[in-house]
Formats: C-alpha cells, sequence, structure tokens
C-alpha cells in the first residue's frame, strides 16, 4: 500500500490556520473560509471521502458551537489558574487551552467520517504540547487543564463539566487487546471533578463520581463514589543533616 505521508503536512497547516480563524473577527474569519475549504478538499480527498462539499457544510456549521465551547475552556482557565493575567495570556500562551481547542475540532472531524484527519490534527498538536488526548473521547463544558505535559486521554474516555486535570494524568485503559475495540476502554468523569498531577484511571466501567478530588500519584482501577477525597499515603522523613567537624 502506498502512503502519501506529506498529507501530514497539510494536516499541520490546516490544523494551525484553522486554528488562528476562530478567533479572527468575524470578517476577517469569513476571508479565511475559503483558504481553509481548500485546504480541506486536498487533505479530505486523500482519503477518498465522497460528499466533501456536504462534510465541508456540515463542519461549518459546528463552528460557532466549537467556538463558544473554547471560550468556556478560556474562561474555566481564567477562574482556575491563579497565576494567569487574563484571557489574552490563555489564548497566547496556554498549552492545556490549545490542546482543549484542538480537540474539540478534531472531535467533530472525527465524526464527520474522517478519523485519520481528525488523528493527524490530535497528534499535531500532541507534538507541540505534550498533552495527548484522542480525538474520539468526549469531554463536555468548562475543561482546565494546568501545565498538561504526559496528559494521555483515551478514545472512549468521557469528562463531563467543569473538570480540572494537571500534568501527568493518565485516562486509560486496563487492557489492550485488539478485540476490545469497539467497546468503552476508557474511565468517565463526573462533573466538578479535580485530578492532581500524575494520577492514573483505567478501565471502561470506572467512574469518578461528581465533586470528587483525586489526589497525586495515585492509581485507581475501581469507581469512586461522588463528593470522595482519594489520596496516597506515602511516609516522608525530614530531618537535620548531621555536619562532621
Amino acid at each position: 500500500m502506498q502512503i502519501n505521508l506529506r498529507i501530514k503536512e497539510n494536516v499541520k497547516t490546516f490544523t494551525r490556520e484553522l486554528f488562528y480563524a476562530l478567533f479572527d473577527e468575524e470578517e476577517s474569519f469569513q476571508k479565511e473560509l475559503g483558504n481553509l475549504k481548500e485546504q480541506f478538499f486536498v487533505i479530505a480527498s486523500e482519503f477518498q471521502h465522497e460528499n466533501l462539499e456536504s462534510v465541508w457544510e456540515q463542519f461549518l456549521g459546528k463552528l460557532p458551537q466549537i467556538k463558544c465551547a473554547i471560550h468556556l475552556d478560556a474562561l474555566a482557565t481564567e477562574k482556575n489558574d491563579p497565576a494567569c493575567v487574563g484571557l489574552q495570556e490563555i489564548y497566547l500562551a496556554y498549552p492545556g487551552f490549545h490542546a482543549i481547542a484542538v480537540h474539540r475540532v478534531s472531535h467533530e472531524i472525527l465524526h464527520l467520517g474522517l478519523p485519520i484527519v481528525a488523528r493527524m490534527m490530535s497528534e499535531y498538536i500532541h507534538g507541540k504540547t505534550g498533552i495527548d488526548i484522542h480525538p474520539g473521547a468526549t469531554i463536555g463544558e468548562s475543561f482546565f487543564i494546568d501545565h498538561g505535559t504526559g496528559i494521555v486521554i483515551g478514545e472512549t474516555a468521557i469528562i463531563k463539566s467543569q473538570v480540572k486535570i494537571y500534568q501527568g494524568v493518565t485516562l486509560g485503559g486496563l487492557s489492550v487487546k485488539k478485540d476490545l475495540a469497539q467497546i468503552k476502554r476508557h474511565p468517565t468523569i463526573e462533573d466538578n471533578v479535580t485530578i492532581y498531577a500524575n494520577a492514573t484511571i483505567l478501565g471502561g466501567d470506572i467512574v469518578i463520581g461528581a465533586n470528587s478530588t483525586i489526589g497525586a500519584n495515585v492509581w485507581i482501577t475501581q469507581s469512586v463514589p461522588p463528593n470522595s477525597l482519594v489520596t496516597y499515603q506515602s511516609e516522608i522523613k525530614i530531618s537535620t543533616k548531621r555536619h562532621d567537624k
């Protein structure tokens, strides 16, 4: 099978320019649409996709909803990060916000029947941010990622609204058997959950209940009731060093 690897460069360009255009004023955005449409057709035709005009129109119809969701993510970031000086900083310099924004676009591309294009988009921003979100993951409103490096969110994960996740978190599967491809393999995170750094939550039947806090470095393979606090207890000893005379 012959594969055109250069299409990855087209996807990078399309993803980057679409990301920028989403935040333009409406007049500038409309001017960009012609170029974006042309790039989209080049990419989608590589996968022998039919009815490209219809697919593009469906995608355009989703953009207002995507832009609204992205703005709510930005507001959640501003609310939850005490180091943030305002929305301008978030839009320009927050890798977690960038990863979420591209995910919201790639998720729609996936559901329009272009799974490989969606995955290439997610891998582009993964390379930029160190945040790996499969385009199949379902993410609710006002999602906040702080720092973000090393986060992995699997294909069938469900994250509901007002969730906060820190660096190194994994929402993964307990098994990688190929015959499990069509079942839910990744956890569900209910509303208003906070998951601190390097926590690992595995399994498709796992539910982290609403309003729970998952502490750093925990390993979870069973469901957690709502309003829970889950921590990993380790003994740390601090003593005074001996200074030899």
